[in-house]
C-alpha cells in the first residue's frame, strides 16, 4: 500500500487527524461538558500534544530523512503499519486504560521507533545524525517521568516533564531548522543567499540549552531568566541573517519563518516567566502552539509535496491553513494575557482555528499520502 511506503505518509496523516479532533475533544471536557470522561484532564492534554501529535510528526520525519541522509530504507510496509498502530493504541490507551496499562503501551512507542533509525545510521556510517536519537532517547525519559509522576511514584509535577519535552522539541527544531530552512531560501529565491555562522549556529544552540537547564533544574531566577534573554538575541540575529522579510511571495518559506519566530518570542516570554512578570503557560503555549505547531504544519506541507513527486508550490489552501493556524495561536496566546475575561470564547476561537487548518490538511493531502508518487519512484 502507498500509505506504509515511507515513515512520513501515516504518521503525518495520523497527526493531522489527531490535531482536528483532540483539542475540540479537550475543549468539551475542559468546560465541563463530558463529566463521565475523567481521563480527559490536563494531564492528558499537555501529554497528548507532545507525545501524541508532535512525536508523531518528527518520527515520521526522522525516518523519511534517515533514508534520504543514508540511502537505506527505514521502516516500511508491515513494519511501518504495526508501529503506526502502536501510536494509535497509545493515543486510545490514555483515554480509554487505567493509568498503568496506558503508560507501558505509550512508553513502548519511543523505543520501537527509535531502533530501526538507530540501526540505519549506524550500518550507513552517518554518525554526525546520532545526536538526534540522544534527544528522542531524552523524550523518552521525560515521558517516563510524566507516567511516574502521574501514577505517584515520584514527588514531581507532571507538568515539569511536559515542559522539559516541548524544550527538547524546540532544541530539535533549531539543529533542524539551521539545516533547512536557509537551504530552501537559496534554492527557491534566485540571487537570496541567507547569511549563516557556524559559531552563531553552535552559540544559538549552546544558549538555548541553557536556558532549557535553568527553567528545568529551576536556577535561581536571575540566572536563568539571562539565558532565557540571552537565547533571544542569538534566535533572533539567527533569523535576522536567514532574511525572512524576502519569503513573502513564497509561503513554504514564510510559514517556516514566522513559525521559527515564535522561538524567540517564546523564549522572551520564558524570561519573564522566571522573573515573575507573566504565567508560564503563556511562554509555553508560544513554544508548543506557535512555533511547534507552526513549524510542523510547513514541514509535513513541503516534505508531502517533495516525496510524493509534486511541485513545490501552494495555493490558496495552504495559505488558509497557515493563516488560520497563526489566528488560533495568537487567540491562544490572548487566552492567557489581554483576554483573561473572555478566555473561554479566546479558547473556542483558536480552537476553531487550530481544527480547522488540520482539517484543510486532510483535505488536500490525504489523497497525496495514500497514492504513489507522481514520478513512479519507491516511497
Amino acid at each position: 500500500m502507498p500509505l506504509f511506503r515511507l515513515g512520513f505518509r501515516p504518521f503525518y496523516l495520523l497527526a493531522a487527524l489527531f490535531a482536528a479532533i483532540s483539542i475540540p475533544l479537550w475543549l468539551v471536557s475542559y468546560t465541563g461538558h463530558l463529566p463521565y470522561v475523567q481521563s480527559l484532564d490536563l494531564n492528558w492534554h499537555m501529554h497528548e500534544m507532545v507525545f501524541g501529535f508532535a512525536l508523531a510528526v518528527i518520527i515520521g520525519f526522522l525516518m523519511t530523512a534517515v533514508r534520504n541522509w543514508t540511502g537505506l530504507w527505514t521502516l516500511r510496509g508491515w513494519p511501518l503499519a504495526g508501529l503506526a498502530l502502536l501510536w494509535l493504541a497509545g493515543r486510545l490507551a490514555m483515554i480509554c486504560l487505567p493509568a498503568p496499562a496506558a503508560a507501558v503501551i505509550d512508553l513502548a512507542f519511543i523505543p520501537l521507533a527509535a531502533w530501526p533509525l538507530y540501526a540505519v545510521i549506524k550500518k550507513s556510517g552517518n554518525t554526525r545524525n546520532m545526536p538526534l536519537l540522544g534527544l528522542l532517547a531524552l523524550l523518552f525519559l521525560a515521558n517516563v517521568f510524566f507516567h511516574a509522576s502521574r501514577l505517584e511514584y515520584l514527588p514531581l509535577s507532571p507538568f515539569a516533564s511536559i515542559q522539559a519535552a516541548i524544550l527538547l522539541i524546540v532544541i530539535l527544531e533549531t539543529v533542524m531548522a539551521g539545516r533547512v530552512i536557509p537551504g530552501f531560501a537559496a534554492n527557491a529565491i534566485p540571487g537570496v543567499a541567507p547569511r549563516t555562522s557556524p559559531l552563531l549556529n553552535k552559540l544559538a544552540l549552546i544558549l538555548l540549552v541553557l536556558a532549557a537547564l535553568g527553567w528545568v533544574l529551576q536556577l535561581p531566577a536571575s540566572v536563568a531568566a539571562v539565558f532565557s534573554f540571552s537565547a533571544t538575541i542569538a534566535q533572533a540575529l539567527r533569523l535576522w541573517r536567514w532574511r525572512s522579510w524576502k519569503t513573502g511571495r513564497h509561503p513554504l518559506l514564510w510559514i517556516l519563518h514566522l513559525s521559527y519566530g515564535w522561538i524567540v518570542i517564546g523564549l522572551f516570554l520564558l524570561g519573564m516567566a522566571e522573573l515573575g512578570f507573566i504565567a508560564a503557560s503563556t511562554a509555553f503555549h508560544a513554544l508548543a502552539v506557535g512555533s511547534m505547531s507552526g513549524l510542523i504544519l510547513g514541514m509535513i506541507t513541503r516534505t508531502a509535496l517533495g516525496h510524493t513527486g509534486r511541485l513545490l508550490k501552494v495555493d490558496y489552501r495552504e495559505i488558509t491553513m497557515y493563516l488560520l493556524l497563526q489566528v488560533g495561536i495568537l487567540a491562544r496566546i490572548c487566552a492567557n494575557i489581554r483576554f483573561a475575561q473572555n478566555r473561554n470564547m479566546a479558547l473556542f476561537l483558536a480552537m476553531i482555528c487550530w481544527s480547522s487548518a488540520f482539517l484543510l490538511y486532510l483535505a488536500v493531502y490525504v489523497p497525496y499520502l495514500c497514492h504513489a508518487r507522481l514520478d513512479g519512484r519507491e516511497g
